[in-house]
């Protein structure tokens, strides 16, 4: 039988004198060992026959070596969940890293081996094009897709993903937007303890973790190392999310236990100690460097409860700066700040206020505050604290959707006040003092709300006409601030295409949802833009805006919208009316 089966608990080998065992002598029969931590932080060995290498399994090029497990322990629990990266050696040559699962209810520990030639040229900075995503936007899915081709059985091992400090609700609402990119959701079996100095060096065959939250909250994904050297690892052996260039923080990880299922077998971990940052994430590894700080974005979020003898809960983390995970991660670490408090019900509302930091990426210049202000109630499908995170991610996903320029976010503030009972009306109604009035005319306009389960309640707001409006019928819109939204919404294309400034200033265009809002529609056409809306545009400019529609991305509405007033209320207001007048 060709080579020899590692047995005990003999370190992997590494170091200088560690050699590469080549694809090309890869056959049937081979014997070889494999390393990872079943229990605590030392590696364990388990025996590995090679079965084969199926050409082209991971995709054009990328071979996968096929590979049967053997030992107590693999045996009994299967592929597991953070296996991935376990280094497996032939003849004391490092051959690759386990990193593929072969069927979901598998009665044997079959897995697949990604070369360590590949693996390798993460390390060197080599990039192969056909192995990088065609844009930024692609997700693990795409990778995922692409291991199948082997057959529908082929997948990437999952990363377990330990939610520390959330709920299991929290988590599994939220969990299809981590299972896209390749990570296995866990709450509540797992923790994060960064303070814990721990002394087992990270050596080939240990955990690591990538972190995407910290402080207050958690979010640790985990695989295996597969090679060290003095100034950086690899691991995992297939992406996280394949974004490319990332900044994550690397911490060392002690597995609890490994939890053994036909369904989902997985590794419980606890993260440790911070001993660098994952700056790379491709195809066939991700690269850890030691010593290096990740970049986070701090998140502070402060939680008023109704009534002055309330106590006001803060709570601080941070979170990666990524497009791909960024929004997801925000999202879910608001909704627990919000929900998993005992000052949480069913029926309640928040107002919030927050801003969000931006500073363009390619030179540091700090953009404008994005702000965030209005009521969030419950509505029919979510509670609350929904509406707020969604609020929240919404801004994330539309400074990251920016194609022109890249956002580097710097500092997300919340504060968050609840409120009792739902707090929506519709705008039933409105009119105006008078139905006939001058240019420069100080006018009432009085709108009737329903709230939802109270009684009607009538909204005062004293405007001024402009001067420049011209006899005859005039039109005033009394709305909520989405109907001027969408009347003011740039173009789609325009919104893929704006600068990151113009984002911001649209962004920070946006009418709060608490407010009752009182705009001239003035008979001038309007102009929408990529940066905003340009009004009164006389004939002649709409003329030469509208040839141009086919190059740029122009939209051309009949009347010029001018807000003249509005008037803050209690509730999310939803709703318009027009009121009709006569100027003389």
């Amino acid at each position: 039988m060709p080579g020899a089966v590692a047995t005990g608990t003999a370190a992997a080998p590494t170091g200088p004198e560690l050699q590469f065992f080549p694809l090309s002598e890869v056959r049937r029969g081979l014997r070889g060992t494999a390393y990872t931590v079943f229990e605590g932080a030392t590696p364990e060995p388990m025996a590995v026959e090679i079965l084969g290498v199926l050409k082209d399994a991971i995709g054009p090029k990328q071979d996968m070596i096929l590979a049967r497990l053997h030992g107590q322990k693999p045996e009994y629990t299967g592929v597991v969940a953070g296996m991935s990266g376990s280094p497996v050696y032939v003849d004391g040559k490092l051959l690759g890293a386990l990193s593929f699962r072969i069927g979901q209810f598998s009665k044997e520990p079959i897995a697949g081996i990604t070369p360590i030639g590949e693996m390798l040229e993460v390390r060197d900075g080599v990039a192969r094009p056909e192995a990088l995503p065609d844009s930024a936007s692609q997700t693990a899915s795409g990778w995922q897709a692409g291991a199948s081709r082997a057959g529908d059985e082929v997948q990437a091992m999952e990363t377990p993903l330990v939610f520390s400090g959330f709920s299991r609700e929290a988590v599994e609402r939220f969990a299809d937007r981590f299972t896209a990119l390749g990570f296995q959701p866990v709450a509540g079996l797992g923790g994060s303890d960064p303070g814990r100095l721990q002394p087992e060096p990270l050596v080939p065959g240990s955990a690591v973790s990538a972190v995407l939250v910290q402080g207050d909250l958690s979010i640790a994904g985990t695989c295996t190392v597969t090679y060290v050297d003095p100034e950086r690892l690899l691991a995992c052996g297939h992406p996280i999310t394949q974004y490319g260039p990332v900044s994550m923080p690397m911490t060392k990880a002690d597995v609890v236990a490994t939890l053994p299922s036909p369904m989902n077998a997985f590794k419980i971990v606890n993260t440790t100690e911070t001993v660098g940052a994952f700056t790379e994430d491709r195809e066939s590894a991700i690269l850890g460097r030691f010593g290096q700080t990740a970049r986070m974005i701090p998140v502070t979020v402060e939680l008023q409860p109704t009534g002055a003898a309330a106590t006001k809960r803060t709570y601080h983390f941070s979170v990666l700066d990524n497009r791909q995970l960024t929004p997801s991660a925000v999202l879910v670490s608001v909704y627990q700040t919000l929900q998993g408090t005992n000052l949480s019900a069913a029926e309640m509302s928040y107002r919030l206020h927050g801003t969000l930091t931006v500073e363009r990426a390619a030179d540091g210049v700090a953009l404008p505050a994005i702000r965030m202000d209005g009521v969030m109630p419950q509505t029919e499908f979510n509670p609350a604290a929904i509406t707020v995170a969604l609020a929240v991610n919404e801004r994330f996903s539309r400074v990251y959707e920016s194609a022109a320029e890249q956002p580097r976010v710097t500092g997300l503030q919340l504060q968050v006040e609840s409120l009792a009972g739902q707090r929506s009306a519709v705008l039933e109604s409105a009119q105006a003092g008078s139905a006939e009035v001058h240019a420069g005319d100080l006018l009432e306009i009085s709108g009737t709300l329903d709230p939802f389960r109270e009684s009607a309640q009538t909204v005062h707001l004293r405007v001024r006409l402009p001067d420049t409006v011209s006899r005859g019928p005039l039109r005033l819109l009394v709305s909520d601030g989405a109907t001027l939204d969408r009347l003011a919404a740039a173009p789609a294309s325009a919104q893929r295409t704006a600068s990151l400034a113009d984002t911001v200033t649209r962004l920070n265009a946006l009418h709060d949802n608490d407010r009752v809002y009182v705009t001239v529609l003035d008979h001038e056409a309007q102009a929408v833009l990529g940066s905003g809306a340009l009004g009164d545009v006389p004939l002649s400019m709409a003329n030469v805006f509208l040839p141009a529609k086919e190059e740029r991305p122009v939209q051309l509405n009949g009347e010029s919208l001018l807000t003249i007033g509005s008037e803050r209320t209690d509730y999310a207001v939803s709703g318009a009316q027009v009121v009709e007048l006569l100027v003389r």
